[in-house]
């Protein structure tokens, strides 16, 4: 599976693969406020140098030991997530995000991991270890490239009504629908059929 592709596991307990398209998005996967609370997952740092080893990150292997995630990093991660996470949504529902919230990404943005090449193999990595500054560095430049592509409607919340899921629409023809065809794409077909006038 892709980095940055997730196996989530709804209430109902039939897991489906979910690729929200960035990095930044794919952070909201983690919790957040509100009603996203009972999705909370990073709860000590070590959560989040796990998940980040799975992440969009991890295009070349990266182990939860090549992090070094602080308490205070850990806070600051979580308030950026919760951040853009309102500008998120104001922009997939077709508003416009709070200069508050965008000024919090702004100051957010910062040195993201550096990049090395081995020198045996050639191989493009990250050099180690990945600060959370650097994770808030990274996770800060997607948010803003997001949020200044938004204007090509690509990013969208997943049109099922008791979906909450956001991502970007990668779809060569630009209409993707769903979180996944898996879960929610799968449930409207059935739905649809179930209707059809017989």
């Amino acid at each position: 599976m892709p980095p940055g592709t997730r196996v989530l596991t709804p209430p109902t307990g039939e897991p489906y693969t979910f690729d929200p398209g960035c990095f930044s998005l794919e952070l909201l996967l983690t919790g957040g406020p509100g009603k996203y609370a009972r999705w909370e997952i990073l709860h000590e740092p070590a959560d989040l140098a796990g998940w980040l080893a799975e992440s969009r990150l991890a295009t070349v292997p990266l182990r939860a030991a090549d992090f070094r995630i602080r308490p205070p990093d850990l806070r600051r991660i979580k308030d950026f997530r919760d951040t853009f996470l309102s500008v998120a949504l104001a922009l997939a529902r077709g508003s416009r995000p709070r200069p508050a919230d965008l000024e919090t990404i702004n100051f957010a943005a910062g040195q993201g991991p550096v990049p090395r090449l081995n020198p045996r193999t050639l191989v493009a990595g990250w050099q180690t270890p990945i600060t959370g500054a650097q994770v808030l560095g990274a996770a800060a430049a997607d948010a803003i490239d997001q949020v200044a592509s938004a204007s090509s409607g690509r990013l969208r919340m997943c049109a099922a009504p008791d979906c909450l899921l956001l991502f970007v629409d990668t779809s060569r023809p630009g209409n993707r629908r769903w979180c996944s065809m898996q879960r929610c794409g799968n449930r409207n077909k059935i739905r649809t059929f179930r209707t059809k006038p017989t």
